[in-house]
């Protein structure tokens, strides 16, 4: 149930016809909640039709023309329900996890590999967000909402930092296996 949050929050942020708010969510929100162009347009339109959103009147009717969004009060109203309910922490899925405890007893052919190839993942995705944090949030930008974005990017950041360290600790270990 998040993914039509997540199009509030970004429409709440500044109103975007589709095709902006698919970019942007791929510059911001798509980081830790991602989603497909097609699920935005398909949540867009039950957003318009649950009357969370309303599309804005075009200057000129023209066909083919983008359509703007703005979120309407009922649609803050429900953001807001969402935000004060209390959740649960999910349990955390990962497949490099798994691979690895099953590595313990079937050999660790070609995982060795693949853990190099996450850290390289890991320390790109961690330069782009301290990239992000070092253009978008310099000191003195105190406001409420540039704090609690930041705190987002921090979480981000503190993620990226956690994985490249075990990486590079896993394949220390990687190192000092004997031969299978």
């Amino acid at each position: 149930m998040s993914l039509p949050h997540a199009i509030l929050t970004a429409l709440l942020e500044r109103p975007s016809a589709g095709l902006d708010l698919t970019r942007r969510f791929d510059r911001s929100i798509g980081y830790f909640w991602s989603a497909s162009h097609q699920q935005i347009y398909r949540e867009l339109g039950k957003l318009e039709a649950e009357g969370f959103i309303r599309a804005l009147p075009a200057a000129q009717p023209t066909r083919g023309q983008k359509k703007s969004y703005e979120v309407l009060p009922a649609g803050r109203a429900e953001l807001e329900r969402w935000t004060a309910a209390a959740q649960d922490p999910k349990p955390h899925r990962d497949t490099l996890l798994l691979r690895l405890r099953a590595a313990a007893v079937v050999g660790t052919e070609g995982l060795e590999a693949d853990l190099r190839r996450h850290l390289d993942l890991h320390r790109r995705q961690l330069a782009e967000y301290e990239e992000i944090e070092e253009r978008d949030f310099p000191p003195g930008n105190d406001s409420a909402q540039a704090r609690l974005q930041h705190l987002v990017l921090r979480a981000g950041i503190e993620l990226e930092t956690f994985w490249t360290q075990w990486l590079t600790e896993a394949l220390e270990e990687f190192a000092g296996l004997p031969d299978s």
